[in-house]
Parts: C-alpha cells; structure tokens; sequence
C-alpha cells in the first residue's frame, strides 16, 4: 500500500443527513482513516452520483464507501451497483412509516450487496475491519479499540462486586 490511509467516501443523500455522517467519520478517523463526505442522490442527482463516484474509483487505495439515506434508500444499491469496493448503507433512524422504510435498505435487487449497519459507530467499525484486513495500523487500532472495551467491561464488573 502506498503512504496514503485507506479512504472512507460517505455519501449522504441530502445535507439533513449530516450529523449522523459525522458520527460515522468522527469514529472513522478514530482508526485511522482518511474520511470524505459527499452529498448525491440517486433519485435527484443521477450523473452528479455517478461522477462522485468515479472520482473515487479511480482511486488505487483500498476504500469503502458508507451510504447514508433513509426513506426510499436507492442511494446504497445505487452506490453498490457502481462500484468495486465494498458499499455499507448506514441509514438514518426514522419515525417514519413506523420504521419501515428500513427495508428499503435491506432488500436489492440480485447482484446488489451492500451491507446494512444500523449504528453510525458500527458502521466505521465495520469500514475498519474491512480496511483492515491490508492496512496494518487500521488493524492494529481496531484490535486496540477491542480490547479497550473489553478491559472497561472487565474493570466495570470489578467494581460492582
């Protein structure tokens, strides 16, 4: 691998997203990650999507891409149906139809893989271990972050007894 850091691209729907991409890139760049965030919809901004994505592409670092849209999510099969890498739809909690809009994220059409995480944390986590497996220090901070929690839990059951 180059000097470079393996690359993260979240791509959010629309800027009323931005707040849970920003927790997805502050836990991203915890394992050391470069993170870029970029706002294309599948349904309003085909091309612009599609260009978005070819920037990347071109790209010889390992990378992964986080889509972040809810409702009506084409944006992750969209996404997955362009791309080499691997895709992880991340959308956004809803009240909306009773939560039911989730399943728009989770059935594609044939073909069309992207992995569903529904916790913007575990979303970078998941982004990690993938990045991980030829990235040496991404590897090294994700066994980091594992341990550490399993030390606090460890650590918090000492003290309740």
């Amino acid at each position: 691998m180059g000097t470079q850091p393996p690359l993260v691209v979240i791509v959010m729907g629309s800027r009323s997203d931005a707040a849970h991409c920003e927790e997805i890139a502050a836990e991203a760049r915890s394992y050391g990650m470069q993170v870029v965030t970029r706002i294309a919809s599948a349904h309003k901004t085909a091309a612009h999507a599609l260009s978005v994505l070819q920037e990347y592409e071109q790209e010889a670092r390992p990378r992964v891409y986080i889509t972040v849209a809810g409702r009506s999510n084409a944006l992750s099969g969209f996404v997955d149906g362009a791309v080499k890498a691997p895709v992880i739809a991340c959308p956004p909690a809803s009240q909306s139809y009773g939560g039911a809009d989730v399943f728009s994220s989770l059935r594609m059409p044939s073909g069309i893989a992207p992995g569903v995480v529904l916790e913007p944390r575990n979303a970078a986590l998941l982004a990690a271990k993938i990045l991980g497996l030829v990235d040496k220090k991404v590897r090294a901070a994700v066994i980091a972050a594992q341990s550490q929690r399993r030390e606090r839990i460890i650590s918090d059951d000492d003290e309740i007894q």
